[in-house]
Formats: structure tokens, C-alpha cells, sequence
């Protein structure tokens, strides 16, 4: 299965650089290094469809760093949440389909964007599968430059404190963020001691690499009397050249000539992988 997802990899890539180029908007970095987490999860690891959505009885996915929802609707759209033609919307005037996730589409359970608050919603979100027995698991996927929020480290003292061992947090560690590095702006090269100071199981992962993000899921399942979190070490822009860590491609549009030539080398990758 995990071949498939190889080549998957580049084809949502292919739907996120054509969302932003047409609606001349979006964050188009981390979305490439956050797409292959959203990929695992949402293919290989979490017990939610589009078929079980509307019962409640699922797994709860939370995006905390909303900025990069062209990859959260491109992995929806591809499992069949909605028509991947609604994302010709993304972005237009009167379209649901906004530049942050918005519970009014199937599939999203919480708006953010609001950096900081992912984390502490999906400890309630633990809490509460946890009190009603119901084996779901909580994940949240956070960006490394969101880490300077501090309701994020009260999240993580909640979480280690009632070993909610049915939550994984995921840190997609770019190391870049909109004014520069992460280490520049507020420095983090101390993670691993931090998270494991408030009682979390702590795993690092090659984040685009598919089979590491794998083993990285279902060892975190596996782990019981505390919550997980993977530390994903990505590349901003992962898949294509001229895009790959390059802080200058945290919001930007393609131009048709930069459209044109990424579309052209994931395609490329896509086929050698098929």
C-alpha cells in the first residue's frame, strides 16, 4: 500500500499548486511539507471516511496550522469527502472553501488558523472519546513556528498530566516560517527535552518519507500511559526544486512559467515511482 501512497504524494501535490496558482492565493510551503503527514494519516492510519463522518464515530483529525489547508482539502477531496471539482472554488468570492479549514465542509470538525489552540482542543477531544470508551484516536498536526505559543505547552502539560495515550500530536519541523527561520525568530532545537518534560512519548521522523511516517503512526499507537508526539523533520516545499527551502515560497502565487515547470517535475516523480 505505502508504494501508492508514494506516488500519491506528488498527485496531491500537483492538486495544491493548481488550487493557488488559479486562485492567485495561498501558502503554498508548508503545504508541500505537511502533504505527505496528511497523507499517511488519512490513508493508512486514522478510521475516518466519508461514509462514518456524519456518525461521530471516528477518529479526530485537527490541523492547527490551518494556513495550509490547500493540502488538508486536497487529501479530503481524494478520499471522496467532497468532488475534487469544488476546489475550483477554493477561494472565490461566496466559496466555502476558504484559505483556513471551515467546519462547514465534510471532513473538517474545527476552524484554525488561530495558531496555538489545536493542541488544547485535542486534548478535550481525547479527554472525551477517552470517558466515553471509545478507542478513537485524536491527532494534531502543528507547524514548528506555532510552537512560540504559549496555550501550546499549556496543551502539552494537559496531555502528559491525564496521559491521554490516545493523542498524537505531530510537529511538521520546517524550520522555516514566514519571517525567517524558526531558530532566529524563536529558538526550538531543545523539542525533544521539552515535550518529554511534560510527559510525552517522543518519536522523530523523516517527514517526507512515507514509509518513516508509517512506522512513526503505528509505533505512537502503540505506545500506552502517555501521548506521542512526532517530531516530522520536512523540507518547506518538498517536491519541487526551485520551491524546496526557500523561505520566500511561504506565501506565494506560481507564476505561469513557475506553474508550468513544477507541474512538469512532479509529474515526472510521480511516474518514476508508479
Amino acid at each position: 500500500m505505502n508504494e501508492a501512497l508514494k506516488a500519491k504524494q506528488y498527485a496531491l501535490r500537483k492538486t495544491i499548486i493548481t488550487m493557488i496558482y488559479k486562485a492567485k492565493t495561498g501558502h503554498i510551503g508548508g503545504d508541500m511539507s505537511v502533504c505527505d503527514i496528511l497523507n499517511v494519516l488519512y490513508n493508512k492510519h486514522m478510521n475516518i471516511t466519508p461514509e462514518n463522518w456524519e456518525s461521530g464515530d471516528h477518529d479526530h483529525f485537527i490541523l492547527s496550522k490551518g494556513h495550509s489547508v490547500e493540502a488538508l482539502y486536497s487529501v479530503l477531496s481524494d478520499k471522496g469527502f467532497f468532488p475534487k471539482e469544488d476546489l475550483e472554488t477554493f477561494s472565490q468570492y461566496k466559496s466555502k472553501y476558504i484559505g483556513h479549514p471551515n467546519n462547514k465542509i465534510k471532513g473538517i470538525e474545527m476552524n484554525s488558523g488561530s495558531l496555538g489552540h489545536g493542541l488544547s482542543v485535542g486534548v478535550g477531544m481525547a479527554l472525551a472519546e477517552r470517558m466515553n470508551k471509545s478507542g478513537n484516536r485524536v491527532y494534531v498536526v502543528m507547524g514548528d513556528g506555532e510552537l512560540g505559543e504559549g496555550s501550546v505547552w499549556e496543551g502539552a502539560m494537559a496531555g502528559g498530566h491525564y496521559k491521554l495515550d490516545n493523542l498524537t500530536a505531530v510537529v511538521d519541523r520546517n524550520r522555516l516560517q514566514i519571517s525567517g527561520t524558526t531558530e532566529e525568530v524563536m529558538t526550538q532545537d531543545s523539542q525533544d527535552e521539552r515535550w518529554a518534560g511534560f510527559g510525552w512519548n517522543v518519536i522523530h521522523a523523516v517527514g517526507n518519507d512515507i514509509d518513516a511516517l508509517d512506522e512513526a503512526f503505528t509505533k505512537a499507537k502503540e505506545t500506552k500511559g502517555k501521548p506521542t508526539v512526532i517530531i516530522a523533520d520536512t523540507i518547506k516545499g518538498f517536491g519541487v526544486s526551485f520551491i524546496e527551502n526557500q523561505v520566500g515560497w511561504h506565501h506565494r502565487v506560481p507564476t505561469e512559467d513557475e506553474y508550468t515547470k513544477a507541474m512538469e517535475e512532479l509529474s515526472a516523480k510521480e511516474a518514476a515511482v508508479q
